[in-house]
């Protein structure tokens, strides 16, 4: 039986209070594939009450519980990673086998994470005579956005659980058929009812409910800067905890010692995966000006790699962006940066000539971008890539930090000592030196306006903890 039309709350699931259909859009052909039930502040009410019973018993939860859950979801997510891999590429446009590999493996990847942080976290420690004790929040508030659905929904949910909170859960309506299977596979693993609640919505209808409830002790937001400011504003009359992911303008600082055609074509891959529309992408390129031209070159030529095409089709690379919306918005920024003056290296405004239906972007490279044009000032969310040229290395830490965001930056360099002391001087929450591995155990999270708070592994659970200080537990009796 098919879940879409209701949430999950109380451990069941239960039709909306007030009937409000919404089309989920396949960004591949834009037909509506799906639909869901928008929820109300009546939805949000019955789930929230719902959470603040059961955490009168789960928040006293022993640790090897809560690890013994984490394991079982575990178990039930591999079983269900086909059908996470069809619905998020799907509703946004992933190709199918980046689905399964990136989109699917990366939640896979936090909830395995979290076990492992969980079997060793010290939640309580003795300093002189006093205790200090680490507990859950209560009820937490979780809002997760389209780009990433299920890499948002595990480094949220998991930690939440694992911390001994209780929860409700507003995904993107954009991309939520993830988040029906994710709820379905919380319930199978015998979560306790009432801990994990599912309200689908839009922002003003359900996550200004949950902003702004009284219940709720903490928000837990990624998306838009717009959209975390909106959702700090909700909460301030409650004084609740508010962590946000939001957006970033990340610099990619290439350094003359480098083997540019390998830094390039890396960086352009960066740039453009998941359609450009990761957070943290690097979309800015920093290069030597008397390499400018060079890098231009190598950059056009591995833009010109990528296969552009349906999420289903055999062969795609670059699938669609997620609405007409996103599309508009990436097309106005190609503009731009010609009306501006930058030179158009790849791709530009407009679908691949061979498609004509469908959110494509065709993949682009701007080169002589300057610091005022708006491509190296806004966040474009598609596959675009600014190449901008310094001449000193001061000059290029004082532009790439020159920006309202700080979640990433990226530096490419055979010296590693000066990689490391530009690293330094990054005012990002992330530094990435010669491409490595991603790493789920490393904190996330961004300075300025991209955000406040940090995920993944044990710096994610510390987010959803409370201390407390009891004096005089080890005094004399």
């Amino acid at each position: 039986m098919s879940h879409n039309l209701q949430f999950y709350i109380d451990g069941a699931w239960v039709d909306p209070v007030v009937p409000n259909t919404f089309d989920v859009i396949d960004p591949s052909n834009e037909d509506a594939f799906a639909q869901i039930s928008l929820g109300s502040k009546a939805d949000v009410d019955k789930a929230v009450a719902a959470a603040k019973r059961a955490f009168s018993t789960f928040g006293f939860t022993e640790v090897g519980e809560r690890l013994e859950l984490l394991n079982r979801i575990i178990e039930v997510y591999k079983k269900r990673s086909a059908d996470l891999a069809l619905a998020v590429s799907r509703e946004m446009g992933a190709p199918r086998q980046f689905a399964l590999d990136s989109q699917v493996g990366v939640g896979l990847a936090h909830l395995q994470k979290m076990a492992d942080v969980l079997k060793s976290f010290e939640f309580r420690h003795v300093k002189g005579s006093s205790l200090v004790v680490k507990e859950p929040i209560g009820v937490v508030g979780l809002i997760t956005p389209w780009n990433w659905p299920l890499n948002q929904i595990t480094c949220k949910v998991g930690p939440a659980l694992a911390a001994g909170c209780t929860m409700v859960l507003k995904p993107s309506e954009i991309a939520p058929l993830d988040g029906i299977i994710f709820a379905e596979i919380l319930d199978e693993a015998g979560v306790p009812k009432g801990v994990f609640n599912l309200v689908n919505g839009d922002g003003p209808g359900v996550g200004q409910a949950l902003s702004s409830h009284p219940d709720i002790d903490m928000m837990s937001f990624t998306g838009s800067t717009r959209a975390g400011i909106l959702v700090a504003k909700a909460a301030a009359d409650t004084v609740k905890r508010v962590h946000q992911e939001l957006g970033g303008k990340s610099a990619n600082i290439l350094f003359g010692d480098v083997d540019l055609a390998k830094a390039v074509t890396k960086g352009v891959a960066g740039c453009f995966g998941n359609s450009g529309q990761s957070c943290n992408a690097p979309t800015r390129m920093f290069v030597p000006r008397d390499r400018h031209d060079e890098a231009a070159g190598y950059a056009k030529a591995a833009a010109e790699k990528f296969t552009v095409g349906p999420a289903d089709a055999a062969g795609t690379k670059l699938g669609p962006v997620v609405s007409q919306v996103q599309f508009d918005k990436i097309q106005e920024l190609i503009q731009s940066g010609i009306e501006e003056g930058a030179t158009l290296v790849a791709g530009g405004p407009g679908r691949p000539a061979e498609l004509n239906r469908g959110y494509y972007v065709r993949p682009t490279v701007f080169a002589d971008v300057t610091h005022d044009m708006r491509i190296a000032r806004e966040e474009v969310f598609g596959p675009v890539l600014a190449i901008m040229p310094y001449d000193r290395v001061e000059e290029v830490i004082e532009t790439a930090n020159d920006t309202v965001y700080g979640l990433a930056s990226y530096i490419q360099a055979k010296d590693m000592k000066k990689a490391r002391e530009v690293a330094a001087r990054m005012r990002t929450g992330n530094v990435y030196i010669n491409y490595p591995t991603w790493d789920a155990g490393l904190p996330f999270g961004g300075y300025k306006q991209s955000g406040n708070g940090r995920e993944y592994a044990e710096y994610g659970l510390e987010d959803f903890l409370e201390i407390k200080g009891i004096a005089g537990y080890e005094a004399a009796e």
